[in-house]
């Protein structure tokens, strides 16, 4: 598809509204999905600290089990 003019591309034919919010709603669902896959990770990272200090001598904690860690 070709444009007379810039206007006439950020115009997309009057279909604008959707096309651009289409490519916003999208790139607000990837920032968010970033932001919380971020933070999962750290939160997996402060539990797995907390349970290596539980446990000095590398095996888990008293009734900490194999699976509760993954």
């Amino acid at each position: 598809m070709q444009w007379e003019s810039w206007s006439a591309f950020w115009d997309m034919g009057g279909a604008a509204v959707f096309v651009w919010g289409s490519y916003g709603v999208t790139a607000a669902c990837i920032v968010a999905e970033l932001m919380l896959v971020f933070r999962r990770r750290s939160e997996t990272a402060r539990r797995l600290s907390r349970l290596r200090r539980a446990a000095p001598s590398g095996r888990p904690a008293p009734g900490v089990s194999e699976e509760s860690v993954r």
